[in-house]
């Protein structure tokens, strides 16, 4: 035993020597065979021959903390004169276990900030936790514990898996919104939002979870009219509820949308979300009760031409505890058009219009209440008929086709586009609404019956009304509870001591809010937070937030493409009105994540999700054991489906930089990935981390057994050879980058990784050329964000190369402080023209040249190749199937029938 001790504990001075043979000869006195105990080089300073999962294990446990302490360093000395490079993954929500969607998108982030940093920039890769809401308050009540206490394990479980996956997050800035020191904020907002009028609260018919026990905004409940989260079958209630008023920047949304790249697809989610802002709400106030009314008008220009407000049987006024309602239900007629004594005044014309009570179900869009004006409507026009209503003409046709106002006061003469413009204009003015937006979309419903939740900041007082709290006086904290039970009304009624308050008016006796916010208000502006977070005196310094913002890079979950991104931008426009920030869009470029989807397997019959043990595949078409057909799908990963993964244990299997390099390989972020570890996916990057490793070991055995380099020894054959290698070394470099930067397109970085090491592994210039040294160090040097562990232990082994020829491995530094490698500046001196290789159903056949403007044109090079020799003579009357243009290579493939 005690000289199992010696020999380990002689591990560092082998190292502190560094002499290969003193190792051989240690190794011999302990009575040991030379090679029988494998080795790291970063630890002895012994290069191990072969890339063994125990070379891996080794590696990875090595590097691991060195790594993300580096990050770390890094990031505390970083300039503010560096261009800055802000990469952000969606925030999860403390669970207590990370899934394999988790560790899909916070590779990609990992990676993409490593990048950036290797090319000179001060990098943001933060890190936090979306605390609050339901999942949290339904899991303490059923374990009889406090939410608070259940998240904040959480979190902590969540955070130490996070750091044994490697992951480099800045997390100096960590958030967790069910935090006092953050959702402060969270209620500072509110409050401005409250005092800009775009916070109101109004009685109103919402979605109810019977459930979960809560409101639901109209977003959250799917189009079988069921909750998103319980999946119950929603109930329609009314209730008095909070609304953001997030109609008013329909038209800025939808208008900055086109400023912006292409976000795979959900720029036009958000557009067909948002819908055509061709219309506005006018704000109209009822003469008996002083209340406001608002009602959407197509047609905002003929304001003026107005003969009534019609409404729906549903509304609210209808219902509930409006004062006007017996008024309106007084002589309402099912089936047709009635008019009601009840009046509303038109701040434009100074008249009073009333109100009708539709015989329709629904309006266009989610309307509840529209503007008749018959001028601009046949429907308005019949309606108004009916009635016998007046109305005035304000509508003028010309002989042009044209129409002018007229009637409209200082709007008359002008056309109807000219009106459009400068009545909504007006009505903006005079705070009565006119700002744009379409007929579909509604306010933003915030409030919750639930506890845990950002506490609403405001009293409710019998002389005042509700009244916002001072900005001094926040956060209003989140009180303790004895018990929850998620029945009945919401919890923190009970809370008397807690909600019985002053007035910050009047100090009078109130009330506070006992309503608390959806989660999606937390994270609608925590991009923000992360880039102040430790300020105690304002959500955050706006030339801090001027200089992260926008995010360069957002990346996450198509599922939140339409409520978190809407919300989210919706936030910012907000606060650039205020002049809070400088950007007006938070985000700039989108990165959409796919699923990991597993294999699921259940009977045809009930549909009865099996595990895979209980399935008999004996047969051709797999049967469960205890009978029945199996259909065999792949769906997201769950717990209840038994196709699930636990990360750790796929990590303990495969190591960390294969996991990552598997994710990243599969397919395209925003593709969903099949986990199956059978297809060339896994065994695919196994293998490369194999060669790549060897070429490592070739290029240090060359140089050690054959003495110091000479590149003047290479003959013509060997220099075309280093051509090729310099040529395959620049391109390589072009096309990562380009994957890096524009496209996010890992897989293909990767292969174009694979084809250099193809290039090297066949090449015998190693010994005395520089370029395949280079190639070997620019190789490494790519790999290393998507594989840090492996990268930094092959640049290890690469800069301790006997006799370098290159400087870059005399720098010292470990790989991820290198910088990124560059295209030579004579490579980039290319010709006007390139020679593509032509196959048909994918043998050779020769070579065409073409402008090397058109080379990446498929239509313009099939038109050239067709046009040639070669197509005359082998294309000519066939039936070309397919033609193939590669991305990566000067190639062309033309797919023909027999």
């Amino acid at each position: 035993m005690q000289l199992c001790v010696r020999r380990f504990s002689l591990y560092p001075l082998c190292a502190a020597w560094a002499g290969q043979s003193k190792l051989v000869l240690l190794r011999a006195t302990v009575g040991l065979q030379p090679w029988s105990t494998r080795t790291l080089f970063s630890e002895t300073g012994v290069w191990e021959k072969e890339y063994r999962p125990e070379t891996r294990r080794r590696v990875e446990r090595w590097w691991h903390q060195r790594i993300k302490a580096q990050w770390q360093k890094d990031a505390q000395v970083e300039g503010s004169n560096r261009k800055k490079f802000y990469v952000l993954s969606m925030f999860p929500y403390p669970s207590g276990r990370l899934h394999m969607g988790h560790v899909r998108v916070y590779t990609i982030s990992d990676t993409i900030g490593h990048f950036q940093r290797m090319r000179g920039c001060q990098v943001l890769n933060p890190m936090g936790w979306d605390a609050f809401g339901l999942p949290a308050e339904n899991a303490a009540i059923e374990r009889s514990l406090d939410p608070e206490e259940w998240t904040k394990s959480n979190i902590q479980a969540m955070r130490e898996q996070l750091d044994s996956l490697g992951l480099c997050f800045n997390w100096d800035r960590e958030l967790t919104t069910c935090l006092p020191d953050y959702y402060r904020w969270t209620q500072w907002l509110f409050v401005k939002l409250f005092e800009a009028g775009l916070a109101y609260q109004k009685e109103a018919v919402v979605n109810w979870d019977p459930v979960d026990q809560t409101v639901l905004a109209d977003e959250q409940v799917d189009e079988n009219g069921c909750s998103w989260r319980s999946g119950a079958l929603v109930e329609q209630k009314l209730l008095t509820q909070w609304f953001i008023k997030t109609t008013n920047f329909a038209k800025p949304l939808l208008d900055a949308l086109q400023d912006l790249p292409e976000w795979y697809g959900i720029k036009g989610m958000q557009a067909n979300w948002i819908g055509e802002c061709t219309g506005c709400y006018f704000e109209f106030r009822l003469k008996e009760t002083g209340e406001t009314l608002a009602a959407y008008s197509s047609s905002p220009e003929t304001v003026f031409g107005g003969a009534f407000l019609a409404i729906l049987p549903s509304h609210r006024l209808l219902h509930g505890s409006s004062s006007v309602r017996s008024a309106l239900q007084k002589g309402f007629q099912r089936g047709r058009d009635s008019q009601t004594e009840v009046t509303a005044h038109n701040v434009f014309t100074g008249q009073d219009l009333p109100l009708v009570i539709s015989h329709k179900e629904t309006f266009d869009g989610y309307l509840d209440a529209v503007l008749g004006v018959p001028d601009s409507s046949e429907e308005d026009l019949s309606v108004a008929q009916a009635l016998n209503l007046s109305w005035t003409t304000v509508l003028k046709s010309n002989s042009d086709g044209t129409q002018t106002l007229v009637n409209s006061a200082e709007f008359s003469g002008l056309s109807r586009q000219e009106a459009f413009k400068s009545i909504t204009q007006k009505a903006r003015e005079l705070k009565v609404g006119g700002h744009l937006t379409s007929s579909r979309l509604r306010d933003w419903l915030i409030s919750r019956q639930r506890y845990w939740g950002t506490p609403i900041p405001v009293v409710h007082c019998g002389s005042c009304g509700p009244v916002a709290v001072s900005e001094e006086d926040l956060p209003v904290i989140l009180p303790k509870l004895q018990s929850l039970t998620g029945k009945g009304a919401s919890p923190l009624e009970a809370a008397h001591d807690w909600a019985t308050c002053t007035c910050p008016r009047c100090k009078g006796p109130a009330r506070r809010e006992t309503d608390t916010m959806d989660t999606f208000v937390d994270s609608a502006w925590y991009y923000l937070r992360y880039t102040d977070p430790h300020n105690s005196n304002r959500p955050f310094e706006r030339h801090l937030a001027d200089h992260w913002l926008p995010v360069d890079v957002y990346i996450g979950g198509k599922e939140h493409a339409v409520m978190h991104l809407y919300y989210a931008r919706f936030l910012c426009h907000f606060c650039q009105d205020q002049g809070l920030v400088a950007h007006r869009e938070p985000f700039w470029k989108l990165l959409v994540q796919g699923l990991i989807k597993g294999q699921t397997f259940k009977l045809a019959e009930s549909g009865q999700y099996l595990r895979r043990e209980e399935v008999d595949f004996t047969d051709k078409e797999p049967v469960a054991q205890c009978g029945g057909r199996v259909e065999v799908t792949w769906e997201k990963m769950s717990k209840s489906k038994h196709n699930g993964l636990d990360p750790q244990e796929v990590v303990q299997q495969y190591g960390l930089d294969t996991v990552r390099l598997y994710i990243l390989y599969s397919a395209p972020p925003e593709q969903d990935i099949l986990w199956n570890v059978k297809t060339d996916a896994l065994p695919g990057v196994l293998r490369w981390q194999s060669r790549v490793w060897q070429l490592v070991t070739k290029l240090r055995e060359a140089r050690q057994l054959r003495g110091f380099p000479n590149p003047s020894l290479l003959k013509a054959k060997e220099l075309a050879e280093v051509k090729k290698i310099w040529e395959s070394k620049n391109y390589t470099i072009q096309e990562v980058t380009a994957h890096f930067t524009e496209d996010f397109l890992f897989n293909a970085a990767i292969s174009r990784l694979m084809g250099l090491t193809n290039t090297l592994s066949v090449s015998m210039v190693l010994q005395h050329s520089v370029e395949f040294e280079e190639a070997v160090a620019a190789l490494v040097m790519m790999a290393a964000p998507m594989a840090p562990h492996l990268a930094s232990e092959l640049w290890a082994g690469l800069c301790h190369v006997t006799n370098p020829l290159s400087p870059i491995l005399k720098q010292g530094r470990d790989v991820l402080q290198q910088t990124w490698p560059t295209v030579d500046p004579e490579y980039l001196k290319v010709p006007d023209f390139v020679e593509l290789s032509v196959r048909i159903n994918n043998k050779s056949c020769g070579a065409v040249t073409v402008p090397l403007q058109v080379s990446k044109d498929c239509d313009q090079v099939q038109k050239l190749v067709l046009e040639s020799s070669i197509g005359q003579k082998l294309l000519r009357d066939r039936n070309i199937k397919r033609v193939i243009l590669s991305p990566r290579t000067a190639l062309i493939n033309f797919l023909i029938d027999e």
